[in-house]
């Protein structure tokens, strides 16, 4: 497997950047959701004090934009030379043409081995047997809880729920509506964060996103319901971010949320109580675990004027991998890298679960029409939350659309 040795944040094996044999001048063009405290924004900005003769204009891009800004901008001849997009988006690029063929360049990098990779974050860049992007890092979700309500309401917080069931009554037993806090956060929102928070609970189910009406996909669904209606989840639940729903952790308004390893530095940060982090809780004892399988991949544009230097640039952001989590709370989509010790207790054990989680974390699609095919599962989620259609008669529906689709 190839190796590039990091000295001092920069990378030895990139000092050919530095050299002549590069264009002089050139500018490319990155859109990434990243802001000044993430990834992209600070590599973008470290590859530009490089002084190679390579610049990046940097964007940063909203979430909701990414997919149909960046689908115009290609279509009318102003799409990036590079941009970050969600995993199960990429094939949507991918299978119309939009990137470019990246598996020869990577066959002769020194900086980015295929072989490195965790297979999810690999094949969700890969189409048609090709490569068209690299992992640009990788994520799941657990479960958070705060180990001083736990104790509070006389239960063991070496004992966290490990089944649907007991993920119900124990969110009963540390609901407190009249100091305002509730016994779960999560979210339902109607967009990829809530595909992305409901997909692992049917997968645990035998189901996926092409078998979502299931049985045991019905009860995981009537569960969210059932958290909704009895009130130990936030009304807001239906219109929450991920990250806003581990605010109202953080608060003290939730005992429990269901989220990511990138809150772990704000955890630290902001959080005035004790809290761990626990596996998915699962369908029942012995069933089958799953977790979803999140964040971004690189890629160029096929129309690029520049793709030798895009490449060059995101070779280089492919180097500073083993910075990813020490410097920025995210984790590498690669298994060669071994993480370092933070000396922070709580998050250190926290991120030995998340580790351990990625292991049963599947990919959303991949599938050139995910859009579609989520928005359909997005719609079940949102119908039979707000009481407008069962669980059975929402995912039935949503099936329906999802096989048009596939078919």
């Amino acid at each position: 497997m190839k190796r590039l040795h990091i000295l001092g944040g920069s990378v030895t094996a990139l000092a050919l950047l530095a050299s002549s044999a590069f264009a002089e001048d050139v500018t490319i063009s990155v859109w990434s959701l990243d802001k000044e405290t993430q990834p992209a924004y600070n590599l973008a900005k470290e590859f530009n004090d490089l002084d190679n003769g390579i610049k990046v204009d940097y964007r940063i891009v909203q979430f909701d934009d990414v997919v149909t800004e960046a689908m115009r901008a290609f279509a009318t001849g102003q799409a990036p030379d590079i941009i970050a997009v969600d995993n199960p988006e990429h094939a949507l690029f991918a299978a119309r043409g939009a990137f470019l063929d990246l598996t020869d360049r990577i066959a002769a990098s020194e900086a980015i081995d295929a072989e490195n990779y965790f297979p999810g974050p690999l094949n969700s860049v890969t189409w048609d047997g090709n490569y068209f992007g690299v992992p640009k890092a990788t994520n799941t979700i657990a479960l958070y809880y705060n180990t001083d309500m736990f104790e509070a309401a006389g239960l063991d917080p070496e004992d966290p729920p490990e089944t649907w069931d007991e993920l119900v009554e124990t969110a009963r037993k540390l609901n407190k509506p009249e100091d305002n806090i509730y016994g779960i956060a999560f979210s339902a929102k109607a967009n990829e964060e809530g595909t992305f928070q409901f997909l692992p609970w049917v997968q645990m189910t035998g189901g996926g996103y092409d078998k979502i009406n299931g049985d045991g996909a019905v009860r995981a669904l009537e569960i969210w319901k059932s958290l909704l209606d009895e009130g130990l989840a936030s009304p807001d639940t239906l219109t929450r971010g991920q990250w806003d729903s581990t605010g109202t952790f953080n608060s003290g308004n939730a005992a429990m949320v269901i989220s990511g390893p990138w809150e772990l530095n704000r955890m630290v940060e902001e959080a005035d109580f004790n809290w761990r982090v626990a596996l998915l809780p699962v369908p029942e004892e012995g069933a089958q675990r799953a977790s979803a399988m999140g964040d971004f991949n690189w890629a160029i544009f096929a129309n690029t004027e520049h793709p030798d230097e895009a490449f060059q640039a995101l070779e280089y952001f492919a180097s500073q991998d083993e910075r990813l989590f020490p410097d920025f709370g995210q984790l590498p989509a690669r298994g060669d890298i071994e993480l370092p010790p933070t000396g922070v207790a709580p998050k250190d054990a926290a991120l030995q679960v998340f580790l351990e989680q990625l292991k049963y974390a599947k990919a959303r699609g991949p599938h050139p029409e995910w859009p579609k095919i989520s928005k359909a599962i997005q719609d079940a989620i949102q119908l039979t939350l707000t009481g407008q259609k069962t669980a059975q008669t929402a995912l039935d529906d949503a099936q329906k659309r999802i096989d048009a689709v596939l078919n």
